[in-house]
């Protein structure tokens, strides 16, 4: 569900006052967060996040294809690391090779 249009998007002060000024320097560090709620604004494109994922925080560019979206989109909380079990494994086993055929 969509936030309200009469309230507009959600966009945390603090971070806003610090695009501000990394702006203002001409800084082109990244911006650490922990606002993974924060909607992203124009005023975020071209600008380098890292944002929190609870474990450590992933590195995320904001270009024109991601105003709209919330911060935490881009930096995922779960790493996938396969589907499997014993049937995986056992259908990931090499074969048993064939021996090459010599002539002599």
């Amino acid at each position: 569900m969509s936030r309200s249009l009469k309230k507009g998007p959600n966009v945390d002060p603090r971070l806003l006052e610090k695009i501000k000024k990394s702006q203002d320097a001409g800084d082109k560090k990244p911006i650490k967060t922990w606002s993974r709620a924060c909607t992203i604004t124009p005023e975020m494109v071209g600008i380098n996040f890292l944002v929190h994922n609870g474990k450590d925080f992933l590195e995320v560019f904001v270009d024109e294809n991601k105003v709209g979206h919330k911060l935490g989109e881009f930096s995922p909380t779960r790493k996938f690391r396969g589907h499997g079990g014993k049937m995986a494994k056992e259908q990931s086993k090499p074969t048993t090779p064939v021996a090459p055929v010599t002539k002599k």
